[in-house]
């Protein structure tokens, strides 16, 4: 059997995350393919439906990234996130869901560097999860 490789859904806020993921590709620093980069306008527009179904529809793990709080450009974007991220964490067991398999990032656009190193270390959590069961049983 082959080594188990995530798939891991990320949405982006395009002030920022977007930004740094754009700088660490042109700066050649390597991070996991298996990274699917969604770009939203910010981080406070991310329904936690769309963090649901991705997880419901296979993907291994979450992660909603954006401007450092104080620096979104939609004022307060990132705090309605953090507060939606917080619920969410409480809800997922009732989806049977680890709560590890949704995280919370603020990365500045000059943080390319930042960006490579949380994709590596999100990769290596969510490989140490193991593969999401409602994968498998959609596979089966």
């Amino acid at each position: 059997m082959a080594a188990f490789e995530p798939t891991i859904i990320a949405f982006v806020c395009n002030w920022c995350t977007y930004t740094a993921a754009d700088l660490a590709g042109t700066s050649r620093l390597l991070y996991p393919e298996n990274v699917r980069l969604i770009r939203v306008m910010c981080t406070g527009m991310v329904d936690s439906q769309y963090v649901i179904k991705a997880l419901l529809e296979g993907a291994d793990g979450v992660l909603v990234s954006g401007c450092h709080p104080g620096d979104c450009h939609y004022i307060n974007g990132n705090y309605k996130a953090r507060r939606r991220i917080k619920l969410l964490k409480t809800i997922l067991p009732q989806f049977g869901f680890e709560p590890e398999r949704l995280r919370l990032t603020w990365i500045g656009a000059s943080d390319g560097i930042q960006f490579a190193e949380i994709m590596q270390d999100l990769v290596t959590q969510i490989k140490a999860l193991g593969p999401n069961e409602t994968r498998l049983k959609m596979v089966i």
